[in-house]
């Protein structure tokens, strides 16, 4: 009798285990909680963890990348409608007709537009970085992993145009000069755009590759750590079944054992 009380014990114990076992996978909804469910998921787990981790915060550095870029190429935008605006100024000057009150008027627009473009040099900031007022590598981390990074370069364009800010049509500035002026800062302007939307092209595919890789990491770790509950239901009646079974044969015993020293008494 003895011998059999401890083998209802055993089995007792572990459908209590398992029981408790199948209690952490339901309450959490994984079926890999810890290593001791199984040590080699684990360590793919924590490595797709990592993997997916990192991927979403990449993705949060090309968007930041992308809004940068954007930030500079509309303050180049804007630069790019004042230097437009500066030379349609500059042949409306070559008029025969006007006098030297027109053409002073005429500067006085020229001047306020080239106070508006370095105002907005000096303006075109993300989180504080300057972006057209120096010539500066920014770097961005777009992967997970070493080496999966993007460089945005900012230009100094405030020296660049330092012709077109310079001009003055009733203090020695020829028409001729001022229009090869305004045509180079357009060039350099033009040319600043284009890279800054290629940029943008650039990191919006990373982001969208990013963000597929992601998925798939995403899926990976969840077929290997996330709970079939319809399994798992099934496994908790099975065992409550078997506890129940355990219990009754040990209530069994136990009635058989009180018996048999009521006899012997």
């Amino acid at each position: 009798m003895q011998i059999e009380n401890s083998g209802v014990s055993s089995l007792l114990q572990q459908v209590q285990e398992k029981q408790e076992s199948l209690f952490e996978k339901l309450a959490s909804g994984k079926e890999i909680n810890n290593a001791a469910d199984g040590a080699a998921a684990q360590q793919i787990i924590d490595r797709l963890t990592s993997e997916v981790e990192g991927n979403r915060q990449a993705v949060n550095n090309v968007y930041d990348g992308i809004s940068l870029a954007q930030v500079a190429e509309g303050g180049l935008s804007n630069i790019n409608d004042d230097v437009n605006r500066i030379r349609e100024l500059t042949i409306q000057s070559g008029n025969g007709v006007l006098s030297d009150g027109d053409r002073q008027a005429l500067q006085s627009e020229i001047t306020q537009l080239q106070d508006n473009i370095n105002l907005t040099i000096e303006q075109t900031n993300f989180a504080g970085k300057p972006l057209l007022s120096g010539n500066e590598s920014l770097s961005f981390q777009v992967g997970a992993n070493s080496g999966n990074s993007v460089d945005i370069q900012t230009q100094d364009i405030g020296s660049q145009l330092a012709s077109v800010l310079s001009i003055d049509l009733t203090s020695g500035t020829s028409i001729e000069d001022a229009l090869s002026a305004t045509d180079e800062a357009i060039e350099i302007v033009g040319g600043a755009r284009g890279d800054l939307g290629a940029t943008q092209n650039s990191l919006a595919s990373t982001a969208r590759n990013l963000t597929q890789s992601n998925v798939n990491a995403a899926e990976a770790r969840s077929r290997i750590q996330d709970l079939d509950y319809a399994q798992a239901s099934s496994q908790q009646a099975a065992n409550d079944v078997q506890g129940q079974a355990a219990l009754t044969v040990q209530a069994q015993a136990n009635q058989q054992q009180g018996q048999v020293l009521a006899l012997l008494n």
